[in-house]
């Protein structure tokens, strides 16, 4: 589609300039938006507002590793003391949060250092996820449309959180690694689109295999054009180069320690050679020259059952649950996560503004795609359009695809405003270029869903939902933890939610946090407040806990009390006590119960 047909009508300047330093401009455009996010986020930078249990624990792996814990060393021995808590990740998005404090420690020492990092560090991947659009829209669209894409990614609702201050884990990397695995698909250079699908692939799968599903699709994309066109051989094979060895630079650099064994949930041994072997494959097919078409397409067949087919028989214990916990831990907790549900299982308050981006997106994909089919771009909206359609189908399997899907979605988007809005700004009617032109923008980039919402009583939460979250929050703060530094440091049995945010915020060693590989941890908080009192007790001595903390009506103690009644935190819910438990004071209006174990 890579054509002006009703594109802006652009001074010659403006447009060259636009299009010539596109880099430039983005980057300072990225500047603005980093600057005003970080003003406007301040309040929750100052109070280190880390809402997420992963946020917590990224910045407690960057502590341990700046206190001079081992690279490859992973656990967390503040949670489950003494033997530690497992996290499977790796240290990639340590990085960059952890050069930032070393930068800025010397000026505004340690805590403010964190507390920056923690504000700046999540608009990094912001600026690379804002060039690879960038990028794909000048290919496809048109070399001015840019920044067209950039407005449209401001107006995501999930996928631009993902960025924002504070937001420290990993999906931000994980979804500019996604922005440039597109670019790469579109680039009309083979050999150097490939090399950036095989990279972002591999930087993607040695943070987390979040993407493991996308990184697939991408890899099937590019097979499938050497299949189709032979021209594609050079684009296929430096893809194979670049997956394979940046898996095995990713995995020697970065694999810690516990994931150097056969596990199924990151970047181990065991996908490693997935990894390496898909690439060798891929390179022989690249290799291979076959004239026919169809030989081509037999030869990538037989190479994806290779694949398939092995890793069936050689590692059978991933077919299942790639976590591989237990039963009990699948019912009672993982099998329960909200965002490993389906959006039709969501809330229409959940799922309307989630799928309204991704659905114009595809529209715009599937115009652009029609529109180009007799163009050198054809392709590369063949690549966009698949991707867009795979990810709403990923949504109907996970809601935590929203992000993803949004992304992709703005390439789609893009090109539906670039034909739309310019007919309407030209239009002879002040009426139509106003109001038509806000309309449709609206509509385009999805906005009407959350307008829906704040305007409509569509699905409005229930006053008890509110107050549930209310409390839930309130619990996380820092003044409300922050009063339990003026006891000696102590393990405390508490939540599994708030494990993370507890010893992120005080000295206090806590036992658990909701991460899969630590199952026996955290069936044990499960058992302790949902059994009797004895068992509880006893649980928590076991742990070498000596005080326990509640945040009554926090979502967790819900559970606690519906799936439990009678048992000992519905009871303690309920005012009962307890001749082991010993009250503790805490100050006035705080919203947490902490306890003294006997």
């Amino acid at each position: 589609m890579n054509d002006t047909k009703g594109a802006p009508a652009l001074p010659p300047a403006l447009a060259a300039e636009l299009d010539r330093h596109w880099i430039r401009l983005t980057l300072i455009a990225w500047v603005v938006v980093a600057i005003f996010y970080v003003w406007q986020r301040w309040s929750a930078i100052h109070w280190l507002s880390l809402g997420d249990t992963d946020d917590n624990m990224r910045l407690m792996q960057v502590r341990a590793l700046l206190g001079g814990q081992g690279w490859y060393d992973l656990r967390n021995y503040r949670l489950n003391p003494p033997g530690g808590f497992d996290i499977h990740w790796s240290r990639i998005v340590d990085l960059p949060i952890a050069g930032l404090i070393l930068l800025l420690r010397p000026f505004v020492g340690n805590a403010e250092a964190e507390k920056l990092a923690c504000g700046i560090a999540p608009l990094i991947p912001l600026a690379v996820t804002l060039l690879g659009i960038g990028a794909t829209v000048r290919r496809l669209v048109a070399p001015t449309a840019w920044p067209l894409a950039i407005v449209f990614m401001m107006g995501s609702t999930v996928a631009l959180l993902m960025f924002m201050p504070d937001r420290i884990d990993h999906h931000g990397w994980q979804l500019a690694m996604l922005s440039l695995t597109v670019a790469g698909l579109c680039d009309p250079r083979g050999p150097r689109g490939g090399a950036m699908v095989g990279l972002a692939s591999a930087v993607s799968l040695t943070i987390g295999l979040e993407m493991l599903p996308y990184c697939a699709m991408a890899g099937a994309i590019i097979a499938l054009r050497r299949v189709w066109d032979a021209a594609e051989r050079q684009r296929l094979l430096t893809y194979a180069l670049a997956l394979g060895g940046g898996c095995a630079a990713g995995f020697a650099i970065f694999a810690s320690e516990a994931n150097r064994v056969m596990r199924c949930d990151a970047l181990t041994p065991i996908w490693l050679s997935v990894f390496v072997a898909a690439g060798a494959l891929l390179a022989l097919l690249a290799m291979a020259s076959p004239r026919r078409r169809s030989v081509r397409l037999a030869l990538a067949v037989a190479a994806g059952a290779i694949i398939v087919i092995g890793f069936a028989l050689l590692f059978p214990q991933c077919l299942g649950r790639p976590e591989q916990v237990s039963d009990e831990l699948y019912n009672n907790w993982l099998g329960n996560v909200r965002e490993a549900k389906p959006i039709y299982r969501h809330p229409l308050r959940v799922g309307l503004p989630l799928m309204a981006l991704p659905t114009m997106g595809l529209i715009g994909a599937l115009i652009a795609t029609w529109r180009a089919r007799r163009t050198p771009s054809a392709l590369g909206w063949a690549c966009v359009t698949l991707f867009a359609v795979f990810a709403i189908a990923m949504l109907l399997w996970q809601v935590r695809a929203g992000p993803a899907a949004q992304v992709l979605a703005i390439p789609g988007v893009t090109a539906l405003g670039w034909l739309i809005l310019p007919w309407l700004l030209r239009h002879r009617s002040l009426f139509v270029r106003v109001f038509g032109t806000v309309a449709v923008f609206i509509a385009i980039s999805g906005l009407f869903a959350g307008l829906a919402l704040q305007w409509f009583p569509i699905d409005r939460p229930k006053p008890y939902v509110q107050r549930v979250n209310r409390a839930t929050g309130r619990c996380l703060t820092l003044p409300a933890m922050d009063p339990l530094n003026r006891l000696p440091r102590q393990t405390i049995f508490t939540f599994v939610d708030l494990g993370p945010r507890l010893i992120t915020l005080t000295h206090h060693n806590a036992i658990a946090g909701p991460y899969h590989r630590n199952g026996d941890a955290i069936l044990d908080v499960q058992h302790a407040f949902k059994r009797s009192p004895a068992e509880a007790r006893a649980i928590m001595k076991r742990h070498g806990a000596t005080l326990m903390l509640v945040c009554p009506n926090m979502a967790e103690s819900t559970v606690y009390r519906d799936r439990a009644p009678g048992g000992f935190y519905d009871r303690l819910a309920h005012g009962e006590t307890f001749d082991w438990l010993q009250s503790v004071p805490m100050p006035k209006g705080s919203p947490l119960r902490l306890y003294r174990i006997r």
